[in-house]
């Protein structure tokens, strides 16, 4: 018995050498480079940029209806009109915003998400079409970025949650002497926690996209179960009381009355304000129980199950902080993880895949970036998710126009995986985009500057401005970015009809897809080589 273990020992020490040999250099993280159906050839490329593949298309409408709902499922949802109502505005007011601001982030997620369903490929590569082949990496970093963001804010949250789940079987836990000093804003239980989130989450991530629908359909049950339960919880509490003021829950099937819509992907847009909605009642109700309960207002759910105690308490704080924990990693995974992943593969496809992407996001936004330090009330959490409108509303309201309006839908899918393609512009820049995003973007930052420091002084007109980020910047990038496509139109972009693939007849012969792309290549050198002879 100890013979075969040592074996074991041994053969695993050997593959995990192999696999390790020459890794101390950069040029041993090279990925074996693949074919791919358009790139130029010579060009770098892996499976994760290129048109997803037949084989991995496997996600049904009822896939995507349960990715909407995993994506909003998060306790940022629920936190955020419990958040509004902490600093002052009533409860009719943080439903009103709560349901409107879903309804207004539904437009551009339905407008891009149809690029997606129609051509199969990722952001990354939709982007070339209207910033150009290179500018089109400035919009990826900005997702980027506020992906990195975005993943360290909920990471965080995962890990109170976490902290949750093991002093409720272990309610010494939170008794564990701190070790860190108060400035650094973590105790050592936290971080102890943190270290178990991550390890979980980072096990998950691994697990390919396209493999993932199962994850997001478990998800949306334990995480509906939970937070139905907590509110149930809270109610019994608070002898009813808040139900007096709460009979908006009843308007739920208003909402999702819409999900009948037949017309695919767009039906799905009611599945976020719906969620939403469930959600911002759940969160109003619950801190307005709190309110009865504790005598304060508590905007977080994962700072809620913390009052209770006892048997009971500590079994129902194990599983809702168990079923956060399954929240904060499907939320992590569908708006931050995966889109990170992706824009790091298309920035660096030489050396990064989506799998070794998904590492570099958990690394970067668990650790590097130092989460505990980003959230720490709930003004900063309203504060960073408004400085993301605005970077993000201008790219979302280009994409969207460019596709609908500028290209009527019509996309060279083999041109956008070229250098010098019909998307290449001036330069790889489509100075439209340029401009749209500036006009879009400027007149927003002095606000975004006076929200993080009340010092720098601004207008009451930038301020104004600054109040309605999101809708000037989506809809002044739009109109800007229309104005001078019609005006200044880039005539080889423009398509009667979509391209799919290459085809090229040539000397009575057929040439389809890289076939054609090489043969062309191989013709295009002939003719250079003949102007140089003569």
């Amino acid at each position: 018995m100890t013979g075969v273990f040592r074996r074991r020992i041994t053969s695993a020490k050997d593959r995990l050498e192999e696999k390790t040999r020459g890794k101390s250099k950069l040029s041993g993280w090279v990925l074996p480079r693949q074919t791919t159906s358009f790139a130029d050839e010579g060009s770098w490329t892996n499976i994760d940029a290129d048109v997803t593949p037949v084989e991995r298309r496997t996600w049904s409408t009822f896939t995507v209806m349960g990715f909407w709902f995993s994506d909003a499922l998060n306790a940022q949802g629920w936190e955020g009109p419990s958040s509004i109502i902490q600093l002052g505005l009533t409860w009719r007011e943080a439903f009103y915003l709560t349901v409107l601001g879903a309804i207004v982030d539904t437009v551009p997620l339905v407008l891009n998400g149809a690029i997606g369903a129609h051509y199969h490929i990722p952001f990354p590569v939709v982007t070339r079409s209207s910033f150009g082949y290179y500018f089109s990496r400035f919009a990826i970093v900005v997702r980027l970025i506020t992906a990195l963001f975005w993943n360290a804010i909920q990471t965080w949250t995962g890990s109170q949650a976490m902290q949750q789940v093991i002093r409720a079987i272990w309610p010494s836990f939170l008794n564990i002497p701190n070790h860190f000093p108060e400035s650094s804003g973590i105790t050592t239980s936290l971080m102890v926690s943190h270290l178990v989130f991550w390890c979980v989450q980072t096990a998950v991530v691994l697990t390919p996209p396209h493999k993932l629908k199962w994850f997001f359909l478990f998800k949306v049950i334990v995480v509906l179960t939970a937070s139905t339960a907590t509110v149930i919880a809270m109610t019994y509490k608070a002898h009813g009381v808040v139900f007096k003021r709460a009979t908006m829950a009843t308007n739920i099937p208003d909402f999702t009355r819409y999900m009948r819509n037949k017309r695919g992907v767009y039906w799905q847009a009611l599945m976020l304000p719906a969620i939403n909605l469930l959600l911002s009642v759940f969160g109003t109700i619950s801190t307005s129980c709190a309110k009865v309960v504790y005598g304060t207002y508590i905007w977080d759910p994962l700072e809620l199950v913390s009052y209770w105690e006892g048997p009971s308490g500590r079994c129902g704080a194990f599983f809702v902080g168990l079923c956060w924990v399954v929240a904060q990693i499907g939320t992590n995974l569908s708006a931050s993880i995966i889109s990170a992943s992706n824009d790091l593969t298309n920035l660096f496809p030489k050396y990064i895949n989506i799998r070794r992407g998904a590492i570099l996001v958990s690394l970067i936004s668990g650790w590097i970036m130092v989460p505990w330090k980003i959230v720490y009330s709930a003004e900063s959490l309203i504060t960073f998710i408004s400085a993301l409108a605005i970077f993000l509303a201008p790219i979302a309201s280009i994409l969207a126009t460019d596709y609908w309006i500028v290209k009527k839908r019509n996309f060279d899918v083999p041109g956008l995986y070229r250098r010098h393609g019909r998307y290449e512009y001036n330069y790889g820049i489509n100075w439209r985009a340029a401009i749209a995003f500036l006009v879009a973007v400027t007149p927003t930052l002095p606000g975004l500057a006076n929200s993080v420091n009340s010092n720098v002084k601004i207008s009451d007109g930038l301020q104004h401005m600054y109040d309605c980020n999101y809708l000037y910047s989506f809809l002044s990038g739009a109109f800007v970015y229309v104005t001078l496509s019609k005006v200044f139109p880039a005539p080889e972009t423009l398509l009667a009809s979509p391209i799919y693939e290459d085809l090229a007849i040539l000397e009575s012969v057929k040439y389809v897809g890289q076939a054609a792309h090489s043969h062309m290549d191989k013709l295009d050198a002939e003719v250079t080589e003949k102007r140089e002879e003569e």
